[in-house]
């Protein structure tokens, strides 16, 4: 009777899941496990990040329970807990889906030669893209730099194929030594987390439920209504997607679904929202071809670029916005309490920190992985790079976002302001925007004063990428 391992990471699903389809179709047997590594590279989940873990990985187990299995938890080496398992289970198989950051490719190689030479089987499987990052190249068999032609090349290979079902689980085995899910010691040991909980429901279930939402109502005005930070006009699946709770696969099959059972005139153009997911899959691109740039610039020549010194006071003001610029202090804000943010807040509130403070991407990077929700690398490294200018596809690399003219324009009536911002709730609608042009309003509101004057230190950003030019 032959058994099989089943890694699940980043996969955390039973629908379309390549590797946990594969192993259920040709074994009497499959142990789901998760391994939390004691080492996870440079890069270690963030705050965020292993809240919703925790949750996901309890909605699996849940999952798996429903379905007559269970999810065997370990903490460790997995290389050494692995080889452990096929020893106590006799496991002659071992499946996963693949990763695509440097540490875990690199740590993925090692185990599946150590595995094979160990004599055991092992399977991996794409369940987190729709291509391979190597499987796009331009025509001289390069990587691609610039988005517009990648997405040209990729566009007309994506097929709203039909996902895969959820298998039968053939049986399994109940193995010794699992642990409790409290033992992997994901949670935050502070109160912060309650505004995660009151904002999201990780799990597939989640994931499906906001899937039907968007296709039900955002999508047929997501072209116009992404950009404004008030209205849900967004899908608001990206940490689902990071977890792998839904794949990109099913995402486009539904929405394709239910575009075609739409009437003509009323049918959905899905095409902008699969050029964001493009976006996504152009990142993990890059970061395979380029593994250095979540430290270092894609573009070398800003490695000259004159940085203001680390201001370790002006980070924490921007951390928790306390800036005294109304949409950059709310897009804080929101993230801080619900670990995420508005994806054009996140362009405005980079932009502030890159060049209005002038202070290193990687500050705000760094933070950004450890607060957000949908914390990912290869979009982490994409966007801070591309707002600061140093990254690909970063042209003009010199903008400078105008928060006061975003916000006036794609918060009009100051809806996200007064959410985030109750101090100011009840400031006159022409005060809202620039509440420091009104110092009574700031002393009795308790809002802070602008640290500083945006179009001073606009100018100062465009003077030091003018001497970068030159």
């Amino acid at each position: 009777m032959s058994t099989a391992l089943v890694l699940f990471r980043r996969d955390l699903r039973l629908a379309d899941n390549p590797a946990w389809s594969a192993a259920c179709a040709a074994h009497a047997r499959v142990i789901p496990v998760f391994i939390q590594p004691e080492d996870d590279g440079a890069w270690p989940a963030g705050a965020a990040s292993r809240w919703w873990l925790h949750h996901s990985l309890a909605a699996l187990e849940r999952d798996l329970h429903d379905a007559g299995a269970g999810l065997h938890l370990r903490r460790g080496e997995p290389l050494d807990i692995l080889r452990a398992l096929i020893t106590s289970s006799g496991a002659d198989t071992v499946y996963w889906n693949r990763l695509y950051e440097p540490a875990g490719i690199a740590r993925d190689t090692r185990i599946k030669s150590a595995l094979q030479a160990d004599g055991i089987a092992v399977h991996s499987h794409n369940a987190a893209l729709w291509c391979e990052p190597w499987q796009i190249a331009t025509g001289q068999d390069q990587p691609y730099k610039v988005f517009t032609p990648y997405w040209r090349k990729l566009r007309p290979r994506l097929h709203a194929a039909a996902p895969l079902p959820r298998p039968s689980v053939p049986g399994w085995r109940e193995l010794p030594g699992s642990l409790p899910l409290a033992a992997l010691d994901l949670l935050p040991r502070i109160a912060w987390a309650d505004g995660l909980a009151a904002s999201w429901q990780p799990g597939e279930a989640g994931a499906r439920e906001l899937l039907e939402i968007f296709a039900d109502d955002a999508i047929g005005d997501y072209a116009h209504a992404r950009d404004l930070p008030a209205r849900h006009g967004t899908s608001r699946l990206s940490p689902h997607l990071h977890f792998g709770e839904i794949s990109p696969r099913q995402i486009h099959f539904e929405l394709d679904r239910r575009g075609r059972a739409a009437d003509a005139t009323r049918r959905p153009d899905i095409e902008p929202y699969l050029r964001e997911l493009g976006w996504r899959e152009f990142a993990h691109h890059l970061l395979y071809h380029f593994p250095h740039t979540p430290t270092a610039n894609f573009n070398p020549r800003f490695d000259a670029f004159p940085w203001a010194p680390a201001d370790h006071a002006a980070l924490e003001r921007w951390q928790r916005g306390r800036t005294g610029i109304p949409l950059v202090d709310a897009g804080m804000r929101e993230l801080w309490h619900t670990g995420w943010m508005h994806n054009r807040v996140r362009m405005i509130v980079a932009s502030f920190l890159t060049k209005n403070l002038r202070q290193h991407w990687q500050h705000g990077a760094r933070w950004f992985w450890d607060t957000l929700v949908d914390a990912d690398l290869a979009n982490n490294t994409l966007g801070w790079q591309w707002v600061a200018g140093c990254g690909a596809d970063a042209a003009p690399y010199f903008r400078v976002f105008n928060p006061v003219t975003q916000a006036k324009r794609f918060d009009p009536e100051g809806h996200y302001l007064r959410r985030w911002l109750p101090e100011l709730a009840q400031a006159p609608p022409e005060l809202l925007h620039e509440p420091w042009n009104d110092a009574a309003l700031l002393k009795r509101s308790g809002y802070p004063a602008p640290m500083v004057e945006l179009g001073q230190s606009r100018q100062q950003a465009l003077d030091a990428y003018a001497a970068l030019a030159r």
